[in-house]
């Protein structure tokens, strides 16, 4: 049974910082991507960042560029997300997910597995 669960989303201010973890585990995800997308109230699931397996390539979107930041740590198992200088428009459900290559797509179709997902709520 794979799983794959997220944490540290809460309720902070705009210019705050959070950062998200997600624990794989129930199978190796070694040479495989791991990518944040969120959704929004009334929005579609959109794509946040992506990391390759040995993390040398990174991938964000235009959104978060320069405020956001992918990393892992494959010893745990484990993607993180930094988020800096936090915007109201940044509030959404965070979710982590897999991709079976080490490629760094940004569509939902090409992620395997997903999380449940986690709350970030920015205020104004």
């Amino acid at each position: 049974q794979v799983q794959l669960v997220e944490s540290g989303g809460g309720l902070v201010q705009a210019g705050g910082s959070l950062r998200l973890s997600c624990a794989a585990s129930g199978r190796t995800f070694r040479g495989y991507t791991m990518g944040w997308f969120r959704q929004a109230p009334g929005k579609e699931r959109e794509f946040v960042a992506a990391i390759n397996w040995r993390g040398r390539d990174t991938y964000s979107a235009d959104s978060v560029k320069g405020r956001f930041t992918i990393s892992r740590d494959n010893a745990k198992n484990t993607v993180y997300l930094q988020m800096n200088n936090l915007k109201p428009e940044d509030t959404a459900v965070y979710y982590c997910a897999v991709h079976l290559g080490d490629m760094a797509p940004r569509e939902i179709y090409e992620y395997s597995y997903w999380g449940q997902g986690t709350q970030v709520t920015v205020s104004s």
